[in-house]
């Protein structure tokens, strides 16, 4: 097992990668987190030193607590919100993003698109400015510096009301609440995509609602983030092959909550429909530091997958990418079968 597991390793780290699904703001490292603390004068009450506030990132976090009941520990979005409270200007910004880049580049990462979050950053007065120049000047270095290409996506937040963010995500938030913002979104041309977390309440009507009318239109979205459930519904199923559409999967955000056999056993459903699946990282710092790697070798390994499937994960996440056509030809090119 143990060769096993290193010829895993080895041919992973090796593997030219897309990563579809990753939150900038889940990859804040605790030094990044310690350092702008000091530099923007931001206490950390609950961390007096920085190994206190290495050590906060092993824990497991509770989910919800509307679900799981409270057990003691913060939730991840109590932990993911209060990390950021440190990115204050423009600088924090570029130095956060940069730092996943370095990351990506020795991942063998060559695109990438990020989700950022702007509305959990305005509504604690950091100017939008900040957030997108910085993440701008970023995506530019990361081409100079690591021959990384990046697109950023653009989130808004289903938790709309401000004071409730510590308290509430998409739970009772359907994707239908918001169809005028979708709309919008495709009418100024932007791409698609919405979150359907798995484990969800009604996760499988929100993975229609996505896939169909509520979402860019009465075409749906052009992918969809998680879904995992959806292999539960043979009618979702269907849909999701009919419109070509994608999925961004991320076993270790299930995996650290859920059945192995349920995790990586409706993967390899999804994988045996034909469905376009690809594997990313989510938010690997709040995740026990399992990156885009950790998250292929865990897939490989669980679901017997050999070296031409994970090649073809790859091919995925180029099909379902949003990269430009120059780029798009570099990575099929490189990903040879």
């Amino acid at each position: 097992m143990a060769d096993i597991d290193t010829f895993i390793s080895t041919f992973i780290s090796q593997l030219p990668k897309v990563e579809l699904h990753v939150h900038i703001e889940g990859t804040l490292s605790p030094s990044l987190r310690w350092r702008l603390a000091q530099k923007n004068q931001i206490p950390l009450p609950s961390y007096p030193t920085y190994e206190s506030l290495v050590a906060s990132y092993a824990t497991m976090y509770n989910h919800r607590r509307e679900m799981q009941g409270d057990n003691g520990l913060p939730t991840f979005l109590e932990a993911y919100y209060g990390g950021m409270e440190v990115l204050r200007t423009e600088e924090d910004f570029y130095d956060l993003a940069m730092e996943y880049f370095a990351k990506a580049a020795d991942m063998n990462i060559w695109y990438t698109d990020p989700f950022f979050d702007p509305q959990t950053h305005t509504r604690r007065g950091v100017a939008l400015a900040a957030v997108m120049n910085g993440l701008k000047r970023a995506k530019r270095d990361a081409r100079r510096l690591y021959s990384v290409e990046a697109d950023w996506t653009m989130c808004f937040l289903r938790d709309v009301d401000p004071s409730s963010a510590m308290e509430t995500n998409e739970y009772d938030r359907p994707p239908s609440l918001f169809p005028d913002v979708f709309a919008q979104a495709r009418k100024d041309g932007y791409w698609i995509t919405a979150h359907c977390d798995v484990g969800q309440k009604i996760t499988h009507e929100h993975i229609r609602e996505v896939a169909t009318s509520y979402v860019g239109g009465f075409e749906g979205a052009d992918r969809i983030d998680h879904g995992l459930n959806a292999i539960e519904r043979p009618e979702l199923i269907q849909i999701i092959k009919q419109r070509g559409l994608g999925l961004t999967l991320c076993p270790q955000a299930y995996h650290r909550r859920l059945p192995t056999e349920y995790v990586f056993g409706n993967i390899k459903k999804l994988w045996d429909e034909g469905v376009r699946i690809t594997i990313a990282s989510d938010d690997p710092t709040y995740m026990h530091q399992r990156w885009v790697q950790e998250n292929l070798e865990l897939v490989m390994h669980y679901c017997g997958f050999n070296s031409r499937d994970m090649i073809r994960l790859q091919k995925n996440g180029v099909d379902i990418s949003w990269a430009a056509e120059d780029e798009l030809d570099v990575m099929e090119r490189t990903l040879t079968l």
